[in-house]
């Protein structure tokens, strides 16, 4: 064979190669511009105006630090938007995580019907956050509301929820639980990946229903939890829509959470730099949470191949 043809051989096989490595790049390109565009961008940008006096609409100043200054010093909605929303979490992210995880228990089980329940139970998350406000500013009125009347027929006087303070949090965290589909699909694939054999073997050994939940279930189900955990925590720092549109922060401010506070500074104050400086607190809030949760793994998560490589390391010690 002549070198020509080699050599024009060898370049149809790089042309191909490099197609080849190419191609899957092409059909990422859509979500990598996207994320750029819509995501990625607006995140530095945001980063660069919390160090500006960036009116909405004037002359925008370079002010270095001093948004987080005052943020810290002289701002006191700071703090206590800030304790509004971990008291909302600390409330919410365990309730949510029980809940979605009984529903998912429930609905795999091998009953009759349980396709409609899991309809059932996936509706609210589809509607949106406005229209279950709604909802729940219905249910929860202290005039025409269906929860005090229901209250009523067994003899007890509902309050006021959304116009007390010291109902309106409560009243928020029920509503909050409400959308539990997304959480309750996720906890029950990951139920439905548990092995039956654990269940045959354990069932056989005496144990209970209670302690193979708590031997087998929990243990198996640990990175799933993480990542509801985590998500969960997200989602508690981001309430917004809820609190805008039952109570608007009150009464007295016992609803004003954190991500209300930035989203007044920036639309209502027109302090885009002074907002952006707020969000960008929460994101290292919520960044160092997670960071704890991740660095606490080791007691409730189980990975299937980490535990393979802790024995295969600890097998070649020994072996040593």
């Amino acid at each position: 064979m002549q070198p020509n043809t080699l050599q024009l051989q060898k370049g149809v096989r790089r042309s191909i190669w490099r197609r080849g490595r190419l191609t899957p790049f092409l059909f990422i390109l859509p979500w990598m511009i996207g994320f750029v565009a819509f995501t990625l961008g607006p995140l530095l940008f945001s980063l660069v105006i919390s160090f500006y006096d960036w009116p909405i609409v004037g002359e925008r100043t370079f002010v270095g630090f001093q948004n987080y200054v005052n943020m810290f010093t002289n701002d006191p909605l700071f703090w206590h938007s800030l304790g509004v929303t971990i008291r909302f979490a600390a409330i919410f992210v365990p309730l949510n995580l029980a809940i979605a995880l009984l529903l998912a228990v429930l609905l795999n089980q091998n009953v009759r019907g349980s396709g409609i329940f899991r309809t059932v139970f996936y509706l609210p998350s589809v509607i949106s956050g406005v229209a279950l406000a709604m909802i729940w500013a219905w249910v929860y009125s202290g005039e025409y509301g269906i929860l005090n009347y229901f209250l009523s027929l067994i003899g007890i006087t509902g309050p006021d929820w959304l116009r007390e303070p010291n109902w309106s949090m409560i009243a928020m965290v029920a509503a909050s639980l409400w959308a539990q589909g997304s959480m309750m699909l996720i906890f029950l694939a990951g139920l439905k990946n548990i092995p039956g054999d654990l269940y045959e073997a354990a069932e056989l050994d005496g144990a209970g229903a209670f302690k193979r939940f708590i031997r087998i279930t929990l243990p198996m189900l640990g990175p799933t939890l993480l990542f509801n955990l985590i998500t969960s925590i997200i989602a508690a720092f981001q309430q917004l829509t809820l609190a805008l549109t039952l109570t608007g922060g009150g009464p007295l401010n016992s609803t004003y959470f954190y991500a209300m506070y930035v989203y007044e500074n920036a639309f209502k104050y027109f302090k885009m730099g002074y907002s952006a400086a707020n969000a960008w607190v929460m994101f290292v809030i919520v960044l160092a949470l997670t960071m704890m949760v991740f660095r606490s793994t080791s007691m409730f998560v189980y990975y299937e191949g980490e535990l393979k490589k802790n024995k295969a390391r600890k097998t070649k010690r020994k072996a040593l």
